[in-house]
């Protein structure tokens, strides 16, 4: 707590504790619980209701947002009756008494998805969050062109490295010719016949897994866009995705099987056609975003001033850029 400025002053501060109903003293003991890139959570017991909580701080936005904290917080309020994500209870984007964002949300419990035992389970929980109806004006970035929109993406952070001294010149090369690669397939999409609020971050650690009947949760949504199931699904299947916290890369049997299983969820709720067209579409750019996000941290964890330090990240950054790993890259991007 005490790396995070303003952090002791701000949990006494009464509008905090008026809003969560906790009493006037401190007797909640704050424990960090997991930090991202962006974002740093920490966990403490409601000593009224005795409810577990999460407390989230917010350092800044992958999307450019001013209000980032608060579209998480909108977007969770969104999707809280799905049942697969937890329900957001106090949101402070102001930045007035913390430098920092600032929300609290419920705390559900579960273990990390196993993709070599649980791989269902995801395709349940994401049938049920892509269920829920998106009014066209609810306040969700909303791109027109997605591929389009992931490629721009992908041009922007790997700008950061193709422009670096400290990059690689052997590999800036190998990423500009996946990228050339990318915006040849950019105008393949065909529309979607359905769109809906969609994570657009789903690594393993993102799910909270409890086994059959008893809840399966998918937490994170620093990134939520209005956009295309089939975006998510291809996200989910990417080895740029199963790799990151994992040894895994599916085999195209099992992307197969996830497939089918989802589409089966959906259980007429919502309009599937194309999915499968549409996800094979989007599985080769989300790997593209997830190598060029690669190369643009690289750069950042080289820099002195960085707030947040991850070693398996620093760990993972090296094996993503190394030429054998982007030469598996390109065997998925065609």
């Amino acid at each position: 707590m005490d790396q995070i400025q303003g952090f002791e002053a701000y949990i006494k501060w009464r509008g905090y504790r008026e809003s969560l109903g906790l009493p006037a003293a401190v007797t909640e003991e704050y424990r960090m619980l997991a930090q991202g890139e962006y974002n740093r959570n920490y966990l403490f017991l409601h000593p009224v209701t005795n409810k577990r909580l999460i407390l989230r701080i917010n350092f800044g936005s992958q999307m450019h947002l001013e209000d980032q904290i608060e579209y998480e917080f909108r977007a969770l309020e969104l999707l809280k009756n799905s049942g697969r994500t937890p329900r957001p209870m106090f949101v402070d984007g102001s930045m007035e008494k913390i430098p920092y964002g600032v929300m609290v949300m419920e705390y559900l419990p579960g273990h990390a998805l196993d993709y070599k035992k649980e791989l269902l389970y995801a395709a349940d929980c994401l049938a049920d969050i892509h269920a829920i109806p998106v009014a066209r004006d609810f306040p969700l970035v909303a791109p027109d062109h997605p591929l389009k929109a992931i490629l721009e993406e992908c041009e922007e952070m790997f700008r950061t490295y193709e422009e670096s001294s400290l990059g690689d010149e052997g590999k800036k090369r190998k990423i500009r010719r996946l990228l050339n690669r990318g915006w040849d397939r950019a105008d393949i999409l065909p529309k979607p016949a359905y769109r809906c609020c969609i994570n657009t971050e789903l690594n393993s650690t993102n799910f909270l897994i409890n086994g059959e009947g008893n809840g399966n949760y998918l937490i994170d949504w620093e990134k939520p866009i209005y956009g295309d199931p089939a975006q998510d699904l291809g996200h989910f299947l990417a080895p740029t995705t199963t790799f990151w916290k994992t040894d895994v890369i599916l085999e195209r049997e099992q992307m197969e099987l996830f497939l089918d299983a989802y589409i089966k969820k959906t259980a007429g709720r919502f309009d599937i056609e194309d999915l499968k067209e549409r996800t094979r579409a989007y599985l080769p750019i989300t790997c593209l975003r997830g190598i060029t996000w690669c190369a643009m941290a690289w750069v950042q964890y080289k820099q002195p001033d960085k707030p947040i330090i991850n070693e398996s990240t620093v760990q993972k950054l090296e094996a993503y850029l190394s030429h054998g790993f982007l030469d598996k890259i390109a065997g998925f991007v065609g």
